[in-house]
């Protein structure tokens, strides 16, 4: 399977309930100061789920994006197996 990086709409990503309480401001604060100064280096992982993009890995650096105003994210679309 090739895994191809590309530039999804921050809006458009899905955070699961249940992951939104890991996030931690210091570590969102640093990166997103960091993503300012040396671009985004390691993108996010999402996967298609109920037409629309389902967060995997990558919630600080999503969220520090967001904080940073940006519009989209370098993501990789990765398959999940189907349950």
């Amino acid at each position: 399977m090739v895994m191809k990086e590309i530039q999804i709409p921050i809006g458009e990503i899905y955070v699961p309930t249940k992951r939104r309480a890991e996030i931690k401001d210091d570590v969102v604060e640093a990166l997103a100061e960091n993503i300012m100064v040396e671009g985004l280096h390691v993108p996010i992982s999402v996967r298609r789920g109920n037409n629309r993009y389902v967060l995997v890995s990558g919630l600080q650096r999503l969220e520090a994006c967001r904080a940073l105003g940006e519009d989209t994210i370098l993501s990789i679309v990765v398959g999940a197996p189907q349950r």
